[in-house]
Protein backbone atom coordinates (compact mmCIF):
# COMPACT_ATOMS: atom_id res chain seq x y z
CA UNK A 1 0.00 0.00 0.00
CA UNK A 2 1.53 3.63 -0.87
CA UNK A 3 1.67 6.37 1.82
CA UNK A 4 -1.61 8.52 2.22
CA UNK A 5 -0.70 12.28 1.57
CA UNK A 6 -1.92 15.06 4.32
CA UNK A 7 -2.32 12.23 6.99
CA UNK A 8 -0.59 12.87 10.74
CA UNK A 9 0.86 9.75 12.27
CA UNK A 10 -0.58 9.83 16.05
CA UNK A 11 1.48 8.08 19.14
CA UNK A 12 -0.60 5.04 20.54
CA UNK A 13 -1.20 7.26 23.69
CA UNK A 14 -2.86 9.66 21.55
CA UNK A 15 -4.95 6.92 19.58
CA UNK A 16 -6.30 6.07 23.00
CA UNK A 17 -8.06 9.69 23.32
CA UNK A 18 -9.46 9.42 19.94
CA UNK A 19 -13.29 8.72 19.13
CA UNK A 20 -13.61 5.27 17.63
CA UNK A 21 -16.02 7.85 15.08
CA UNK A 22 -13.22 9.49 14.34
CA UNK A 23 -10.89 6.52 13.92
CA UNK A 24 -13.36 4.97 11.39
CA UNK A 25 -13.09 8.46 9.36
CA UNK A 26 -9.54 7.96 9.68
CA UNK A 27 -9.22 4.52 8.45
CA UNK A 28 -11.30 5.74 5.82
CA UNK A 29 -9.30 8.62 4.90
CA UNK A 30 -6.72 6.36 5.09
CA UNK A 31 -7.77 3.52 2.65
CA UNK A 32 -8.80 6.42 0.32
CA UNK A 33 -5.35 7.93 -0.19
CA UNK A 34 -3.58 5.17 -0.62
CA UNK A 35 -5.23 4.26 -3.78
CA UNK A 36 -2.88 4.82 -6.44
CA UNK A 37 0.45 5.37 -4.16
CA UNK A 38 2.00 8.66 -4.17
CA UNK A 39 0.05 10.16 -7.13
CA UNK A 40 -3.38 9.68 -4.75
CA UNK A 41 -4.92 12.95 -3.39
CA UNK A 42 -7.95 13.40 -0.91
CA UNK A 43 -11.10 14.36 -2.58
CA UNK A 44 -11.33 18.03 -2.04
CA UNK A 45 -15.07 17.72 -1.41
CA UNK A 46 -15.42 15.07 1.19
CA UNK A 47 -12.10 15.00 2.11
CA UNK A 48 -11.63 11.28 1.79
CA UNK A 49 -14.47 9.97 3.79
CA UNK A 50 -16.75 8.79 0.84
CA UNK A 51 -19.72 11.24 2.41
CA UNK A 52 -20.19 14.96 2.17
CA UNK A 53 -21.48 17.31 5.08
CA UNK A 54 -24.27 17.57 5.65
CA UNK A 55 -26.48 20.82 4.30
CA UNK A 56 -24.27 20.63 0.76
CA UNK A 57 -26.28 18.08 -1.11
CA UNK A 58 -27.67 20.93 -3.27
CA UNK A 59 -24.62 23.02 -3.91
CA UNK A 60 -22.01 20.67 -4.51
CA UNK A 61 -22.32 19.23 -8.32
CA UNK A 62 -21.26 15.77 -9.20
CA UNK A 63 -18.89 15.24 -12.10
CA UNK A 64 -19.81 11.88 -14.63
CA UNK A 65 -17.93 10.79 -17.42
CA UNK A 66 -19.65 10.51 -20.78
CA UNK A 67 -18.41 6.67 -21.02
CA UNK A 68 -20.72 6.08 -17.15
CA UNK A 69 -23.46 3.80 -18.68
CA UNK A 70 -25.99 5.50 -16.37
CA UNK A 71 -25.94 8.03 -19.08
CA UNK A 72 -27.19 5.86 -21.55
CA UNK A 73 -25.36 7.75 -24.72
CA UNK A 74 -26.96 5.36 -27.13
CA UNK A 75 -30.74 6.93 -25.85
CA UNK A 76 -29.38 10.14 -26.02
CA UNK A 77 -27.66 10.02 -29.23
CA UNK A 78 -31.69 8.45 -30.30
CA UNK A 79 -33.57 11.19 -28.71
CA UNK A 80 -31.23 13.71 -30.19
CA UNK A 81 -32.09 12.55 -33.64
CA UNK A 82 -35.45 12.21 -33.49
CA UNK A 83 -35.85 15.73 -32.31
CA UNK A 84 -33.42 17.12 -35.06
CA UNK A 85 -35.81 15.07 -37.48
CA UNK A 86 -38.94 16.16 -36.16
CA UNK A 87 -38.04 19.82 -36.34
CA UNK A 88 -37.11 19.30 -40.04
CA UNK A 89 -40.76 17.70 -40.99
CA UNK A 90 -42.28 20.90 -38.95
CA UNK A 91 -39.80 23.36 -40.99
CA UNK A 92 -40.79 21.88 -44.11
CA UNK A 93 -44.53 21.91 -43.19
CA UNK A 94 -44.78 25.01 -42.27
CA UNK A 95 -43.21 25.86 -45.51
CA UNK A 96 -45.38 23.90 -48.05
CA UNK A 97 -48.53 25.48 -46.05
CA UNK A 98 -47.28 29.02 -46.39
CA UNK A 99 -45.22 29.19 -49.35
CA UNK A 100 -47.28 31.60 -51.39
CA UNK A 101 -48.70 30.76 -54.22
CA UNK A 102 -50.41 32.07 -57.38
CA UNK A 103 -53.49 33.95 -57.06
CA UNK A 104 -55.19 34.68 -60.83
CA UNK A 105 -58.08 36.32 -63.03
CA UNK A 106 -59.91 34.66 -65.45
CA UNK A 107 -62.80 35.62 -67.56
CA UNK A 108 -65.99 33.51 -67.19
CA UNK A 109 -68.56 35.23 -69.18
CA UNK A 110 -70.99 38.06 -70.06
CA UNK A 111 -74.02 37.02 -68.35
CA UNK A 112 -76.40 39.89 -69.49
CA UNK A 113 -75.92 43.49 -71.46
CA UNK A 114 -79.03 45.88 -71.56
CA UNK A 115 -78.68 48.64 -74.33
CA UNK A 116 -80.89 51.60 -74.13
CA UNK A 117 -80.65 54.88 -76.53
CA UNK A 118 -80.43 58.58 -75.94
CA UNK A 119 -80.38 61.29 -78.46
CA UNK A 120 -76.95 61.61 -78.73
CA UNK A 121 -75.49 58.43 -77.05
CA UNK A 122 -75.94 54.22 -77.23
CA UNK A 123 -75.47 52.98 -73.47
CA UNK A 124 -75.14 49.74 -72.31
CA UNK A 125 -74.76 48.20 -68.74
CA UNK A 126 -73.11 44.54 -69.22
CA UNK A 127 -73.12 42.31 -66.53
CA UNK A 128 -69.75 40.62 -66.70
CA UNK A 129 -68.60 37.60 -64.58
CA UNK A 130 -64.92 36.81 -63.83
CA UNK A 131 -62.67 34.14 -61.53
CA UNK A 132 -60.53 34.66 -58.50
CA UNK A 133 -58.51 31.52 -58.48
CA UNK A 134 -56.91 31.03 -54.90
CA UNK A 135 -54.14 28.32 -54.49
CA UNK A 136 -52.77 29.22 -51.22
CA UNK A 137 -53.77 27.37 -47.66
CA UNK A 138 -55.15 30.87 -46.69
CA UNK A 139 -57.83 33.39 -47.22
CA UNK A 140 -56.93 35.76 -49.60
CA UNK A 141 -58.63 39.26 -49.83
CA UNK A 142 -59.22 41.16 -52.96
CA UNK A 143 -59.23 44.95 -53.11
CA UNK A 144 -59.44 47.65 -55.67
CA UNK A 145 -60.70 46.36 -58.70
CA UNK A 146 -60.44 48.66 -61.64
CA UNK A 147 -61.66 48.53 -64.44
CA UNK A 148 -61.81 50.20 -68.16
CA UNK A 149 -63.41 49.37 -71.09
CA UNK A 150 -62.11 50.37 -74.27
CA UNK A 151 -63.63 50.31 -78.29
CA UNK A 152 -60.75 50.11 -80.24
CA UNK A 153 -58.34 52.94 -78.35
CA UNK A 154 -61.38 55.04 -77.65
CA UNK A 155 -62.29 54.40 -73.64
CA UNK A 156 -66.21 54.14 -73.15
CA UNK A 157 -66.98 52.65 -69.60
CA UNK A 158 -65.13 52.65 -66.59
CA UNK A 159 -65.94 50.80 -62.96
CA UNK A 160 -63.86 50.92 -60.02
CA UNK A 161 -64.85 48.88 -55.95
CA UNK A 162 -62.50 49.35 -53.33
CA UNK A 163 -63.85 45.94 -51.46
CA UNK A 164 -63.97 43.21 -53.88
CA UNK A 165 -64.59 40.18 -51.82
CA UNK A 166 -62.44 37.03 -50.22
CA UNK A 167 -61.24 33.76 -51.52
CA UNK A 168 -61.70 31.13 -49.62
CA UNK A 169 -58.31 28.77 -49.35
CA UNK A 170 -57.94 26.48 -52.19
CA UNK A 171 -60.61 27.54 -54.37
CA UNK A 172 -62.13 29.65 -57.10
CA UNK A 173 -64.82 32.28 -56.29
CA UNK A 174 -66.84 34.17 -59.17
CA UNK A 175 -66.88 37.79 -59.18
CA UNK A 176 -70.02 39.59 -60.85
CA UNK A 177 -69.66 43.40 -61.31
CA UNK A 178 -71.69 45.83 -64.12
CA UNK A 179 -69.83 48.14 -66.32
CA UNK A 180 -71.62 51.19 -67.70
CA UNK A 181 -70.98 51.50 -71.65
CA UNK A 182 -71.42 54.87 -73.25
CA UNK A 183 -71.21 55.10 -76.73
CA UNK A 184 -71.07 58.30 -78.35
CA UNK A 185 -68.99 58.47 -81.46
CA UNK A 186 -71.48 58.90 -84.20
CA UNK A 187 -70.45 56.60 -86.59
CA UNK A 188 -71.15 54.10 -83.96
CA UNK A 189 -74.12 54.98 -82.81
CA UNK A 190 -75.61 54.99 -86.65
CA UNK A 191 -74.29 51.98 -86.71
CA UNK A 192 -75.99 50.57 -83.69
CA UNK A 193 -79.25 52.16 -84.36
CA UNK A 194 -79.43 51.41 -88.19
CA UNK A 195 -82.59 49.20 -88.41
CA UNK A 196 -81.22 47.38 -91.70
CA UNK A 197 -79.00 45.85 -90.01
CA UNK A 198 -79.93 42.40 -88.19
CA UNK A 199 -76.54 42.03 -85.70
CA UNK A 200 -74.97 44.77 -84.10
CA UNK A 201 -71.46 43.65 -82.97
CA UNK A 202 -68.95 45.40 -80.82
CA UNK A 203 -66.11 44.32 -79.51
CA UNK A 204 -64.93 45.76 -76.21
CA UNK A 205 -61.75 45.40 -74.69
CA UNK A 206 -61.57 45.24 -70.91
CA UNK A 207 -58.49 46.33 -68.56
CA UNK A 208 -59.00 44.51 -65.39
CA UNK A 209 -56.70 45.29 -62.21
CA UNK A 210 -57.12 44.03 -58.95
CA UNK A 211 -54.99 44.27 -55.48
CA UNK A 212 -54.87 40.75 -53.77
CA UNK A 213 -54.15 40.77 -50.06
CA UNK A 214 -52.38 37.74 -48.35
CA UNK A 215 -49.74 36.07 -46.09
CA UNK A 216 -48.39 39.67 -44.78
CA UNK A 217 -48.13 41.09 -48.56
CA UNK A 218 -49.72 42.46 -51.21
CA UNK A 219 -49.83 41.32 -55.27
CA UNK A 220 -51.52 43.24 -58.53
CA UNK A 221 -53.00 41.63 -60.76
CA UNK A 222 -54.07 42.17 -64.26
CA UNK A 223 -56.23 40.78 -66.72
CA UNK A 224 -57.02 41.70 -70.50
CA UNK A 225 -60.19 40.18 -72.45
CA UNK A 226 -61.94 40.38 -75.24
CA UNK A 227 -65.58 40.42 -75.37
CA UNK A 228 -68.62 41.06 -77.65
CA UNK A 229 -71.84 42.40 -77.76
CA UNK A 230 -75.20 43.37 -79.71
CA UNK A 231 -75.72 46.96 -79.45
CA UNK A 232 -78.62 47.09 -81.30
CA UNK A 233 -81.02 45.24 -78.85
CA UNK A 234 -81.69 44.56 -75.56
CA UNK A 235 -80.52 41.75 -74.65
CA UNK A 236 -76.75 39.69 -75.73
CA UNK A 237 -76.82 35.84 -75.35
CA UNK A 238 -74.46 34.66 -72.88
CA UNK A 239 -71.36 33.53 -74.09
CA UNK A 240 -67.50 32.61 -72.55
CA UNK A 241 -65.54 35.81 -73.62
CA UNK A 242 -61.72 35.03 -74.62
CA UNK A 243 -58.40 36.51 -72.41
CA UNK A 244 -55.76 38.21 -74.05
Amino acid sequence: MGVSFGQKHSSPEEEKDVPVLDKARRASRRDYGSIGGEDSLDCPTCQGTGRIPRGLEKKLVAVIPCSDQRLKPPQTKRYVCISVLLCLVVCMLVLFFLFPRTVSLSPMAIKSVLVYFSPATVNMTVKNIINISNENFVTVEAHNLDLQVLIVDTIVGKFKISNVTTVKPRSVKPYEYDILVSIDDPGLNEYCRKTSIRIHTLFLHLQIKMTVYYLAHSEQLSLDTYEYVDCGTNTTVPHIIQAM
